[in-house]
């Protein structure tokens, strides 16, 4: 006997609620019961008018933006053609069957006049934070730092030379000012400030032109806040670097955000200056990797009563030669005893704040 084709019944009534389609499972059910949103109405009220037509309600505009990522929509447009549809999504924005979704026109225009250049964002981030610190999902104890890179919608080809100016580092001057305070108590000369240079060459003669206090930089004629961004095999583009921390339990508890073209170590002290604003007193660890192993991170880290937390690197000495963990520190005399127990004496402090101690060589060179 042959199979009847299926007759589709797209004609039927549904007696039903919202509530009742949604699966109790439904990701939007737990989002709901998690997040408290109604804040967001007292955070914005400012920022609207109490004259006119009545405008639609922030709430809904700011759940859009969570249904665009948490489902990985990841546009705009889409999400809001999405919620016409999808009952779960218009369950969640508080929307009936009946209830035009907002346009994504109308959400972008909400965005630019009214949220754009406020702090809003921010703040809807640090309340939702302070929820979850509330209800105790986060532990404050050790925190683990790292940067990642986003591309920027710009075409790398598109750029032009930009001249800027050589900006010193946050820690440099107070970083020279202890340098020099150790080699003044070690009779050494101090360190005269250092006037930050870029040699230019003639390309065709290589002989020096200019000697200046700036450099070329690639602007982006697209995006230029972003920075040209190149490591290792990483394809050469124009991007940005979200320089985030987060809990044990991948939490975020703090993010900014800076140019591509900064190294991870630069932007650190930013990042780390937001983060002790909001929670200094609850973190104990700092735990970054071999990026962030410079003089000037650790200082800052221990400078603030935190430990830093740091992977090993493997000494580097040849095969022959004592390992740097073989030799004991003398903190009273401040010198290195060498496992010969032969004296390493102060020697000098150089530019990055790293101390050398030299042995003797006329007793050393003959010892194997």
């Amino acid at each position: 006997m042959c199979m009847t084709r299926q007759s589709y019944k797209n004609d039927c009534i549904i007696l039903s609620t919202l509530e009742d389609l949604v699966p109790k499972d439904h990701l939007v059910r737990k989002l709901d019961s998690c997040i408290d949103f109604t804040f967001i109405e007292d955070l914005v009220k400012d920022l609207y008018s109490e004259i006119g037509a009545p405008s639609i309600p922030p709430v809904v505009l700011f759940k859009l933006i969570f249904i665009n990522i948490i489902f990985k929509i990841n546009s705009m447009r889409k999400t809001c053609d999405e919620c016409e549809v999808n009952i779960a999504y218009r369950w969640y924005l508080g929307l009936s069957i009946y209830d035009a979704i907002p346009n994504y026109s109308t959400w972008s225009k909400n965005y630019v006049r009214r949220y754009k250049d406020s702090d809003v964002f921010n703040q809807i981030f640090d309340n939702i934070l302070n929820q979850a610190i509330k209800y105790n999902f986060i532990d404050m104890e050790t925190v683990f730092g790292d940067s990642t890179h986003q591309k920027a919608n710009a075409n790398k080809n598109k750029h032009k030379d930009v001249e800027v100016e050589i900006v010193k580092k946050v820690y440099e001057d107070k970083m020279l000012e202890e340098i020099n305070e150790d080699r003044i108590n070690h009779g050494k000369k101090p360190f005269e400030e250092l006037n930050k240079k870029e040699i230019m060459f003639d390309e065709e003669t290589g002989e020096v032109i200019e000697n200046t206090n700036t450099k070329h930089i690639k602007q982006s004629l697209t995006d230029p806040e972003s920075g040209c961004f190149h490591k290792g095999e990483k394809e050469k583009c124009f991007a940005y670097s979200h320089h985030i921390f987060t809990d044990k339990n991948g939490f975020v508890i703090s993010k900014t955000t800076e140019p591509g073209n900064i190294h991870d170590s630069v932007s650190f002290f930013k990042a780390y200056a937001v983060l002790n604003n909001k929670f200094k007193d609850k973190i104990k660890n700092i735990c970054l990797d071999a990026a962030y192993t410079t003089p000037p991170i650790c200082r800052e880290i221990i400078k603030n009563d935190h430990t830093p937390l740091m992977p090993y690197t493997r000494p580097k000495t040849g095969k022959e030669l004592f390992k740097k963990y073989e030799y004991a520190y003398d903190e009273y005399y401040d010198c290195y005893i060498c496992p010969n127990n032969e004296i390493l004496e102060y020697s000098t402090t150089d530019r990055n704040g790293y101390k050398q101690y030299k042995s003797n060589k006329e007793k050393c060179k003959n010892v194997l």
